[in-house]
């Protein structure tokens, strides 16, 4: 009887359980920066400059994705998915467990946004490791005809812990404000480490790759024991990468436009109830994360490149219409503006992506080329977009700029996407063919 452990159902589950704890723990920085990290470790700034020091401080993460994904690819690529997916899950959560315990300005001066700097830096090395390896273990796993479907699961988990982050600071910040922000904002950081322990449980119980198997197997007949993977991807995989970062770059943008730029810009500039911005989100994301796999079983039917591209048209058609509808201020307007960003524009620019971008890849450097391809767009698109808007809404003092960026950004993703290849996921693979590459 086959393992229990090893069917692509729970893999895949396992996969989504262990990247909504670690996205779980990389968005309460996001949530945190707007509202109370400005105060805690840039007292000295105004409101608008303290924001954008916060925001400033959750980008640099994206910064050290690119070289998590370049050590945690290397040895996924040579070791396996499964231990660096350990690795990266352990690193997350002590790195987020002191961001609880860290002092702020007051208390240690210059110190601490130094030290906060270090911890964000740390998380995002964490993270640039994860995607790859839990998006591939999945993906390695799956049957041919639902690639696409069982790949979407990791990056479900995208939304997952924004529904984690959002929710756990909703009720913090129901205690009277003094309480919140002396200690109360710290809650949601230390509560990590049950979360953490849970992924681990979870994550130790699932089994090797099957395609990573087979291709240190190729490796050894060919005498590959020495290769170095990054340096494969550079001489030979430089227009993948490149394709693969652009092609995300919309659905990047819009989610943190909706998740981050929407929780700081609705309360400070519009007014609006930072609680009610709060549920809003929350009750977005939880539909993003039922709409991923909807949307990747229209992928596994009419190709992964056809439905990045209405993604992309989706993304260009919806920046004026959702702030124009946040704008309202109305719980409604509020909610069909994330609703717009996130179930729709998010989960058609984003749930094939881990289907899309590894299939650029052969399977003996996937974890790297693929890994490194998507932590490049964090820093491009993702890293970008709260401090962008920021800065545009601060100039203008006009949506229609804001939106119009996440336009154009998505304008940029379907170029991308129509300029790159097809990758195998789309054709019919025979089982000798599948042997060698299954979704290279």
């Amino acid at each position: 009887m086959a393992d229990s452990a090893a069917s692509p159902a729970k893999v895949a589950f396992a996969s989504f359980i262990g990247t909504t704890v670690e996205w779980y723990d990389f968005f309460l920085f996001g949530t945190a920066s707007v509202l109370v990290l400005n105060g805690q470790f840039f007292p000295t700034l105004d409101p608008v400059a303290g924001t954008l020091a916060a925001f400033a401080t959750f980008s640099v993460a994206f910064i050290a994705r690119p070289l998590g994904s370049i050590l945690f690819g290397h040895f996924g690529d040579r070791v396996g998915r499964k231990k660096m997916l350990v690795y990266s899950l352990l690193g997350m959560g002590l790195a987020t467990v002191l961001v609880g315990l860290l002092p702020g300005y007051a208390t240690i001066g210059v110190a601490a946004p130094i030290l906060l700097v270090a911890l964000r830096v740390a998380q995002g090395f964490a993270v640039g490791g994860e995607w790859g390896g839990a998006v591939l273990i999945a993906l390695e796993h799956a049957p041919a005809r639902k690639r696409a479907f069982f790949a979407s699961w990791p990056q479900a988990g995208v939304p997952a812990g924004i529904v984690l982050a959002t929710g756990a600071f909703y009720l913090v910040q129901l205690l009277p404000e003094d309480q919140f922000q002396t200690w109360g904002w710290r809650i949601p950081f230390l509560a990590s480490a049950v979360l953490i322990a849970v992924g681990l449980y979870i994550r130790l119980r699932i089994t090797e790759s099957p395609e990573f198997a087979r291709a240190q197997e190729e490796d050894a007949r060919h005498e590959r024991t020495d290769r170095i993977p990054i340096i494969e991807v550079l001489r030979a995989h430089k227009r993948p990468v490149l394709i693969g970062a652009l092609a995300i770059a919309g659905g990047n943008t819009v989610f943190y436009l909706a998740t981050v730029y929407m929780l700081a810009h609705g309360p400070r500039d519009l007014g609006f109830d930072r609680g009610l911005v709060l549920l809003m989100i929350m009750a977005a994301a939880a539909l993003d994360i039922v709409s991923m796999p909807l949307v990747a079983l229209i992928a596994d039917r009419i190709g992964r490149k056809q439905l990045l591209q209405i993604g992309a048209v989706i993304g260009v058609a919806v920046g004026v219409p959702m702030f124009a509808l946040f704008q309202t201020g109305t719980p409604w307007g509020i909610f069909l503006a994330t609703f717009l960003a996130l179930p729709i524009a998010h989960s058609f620019s984003s749930a094939v992506i881990t289907s899309f971008i590894p299939g650029l890849f052969a399977t003996r450097v996937r974890y790297t080329g693929a890994g490194l391809s998507y932590q490049l767009s964090g820093i491009i698109s993702s890293a970008p977009a709260p401090f962008v808007a920021t800065y545009l809404y601060a100039s203008t003092q006009s949506s229609l700029a804001v939106g119009a960026y996440l336009s154009a950004v998505s304008l940029v993703a379907l170029a991308a996407i129509s300029c790159g290849p097809r990758t195998h996921l789309d054709r019919e693979v025979t089982p000798a063919a599948a042997k060698d590459v299954v979704v290279s």
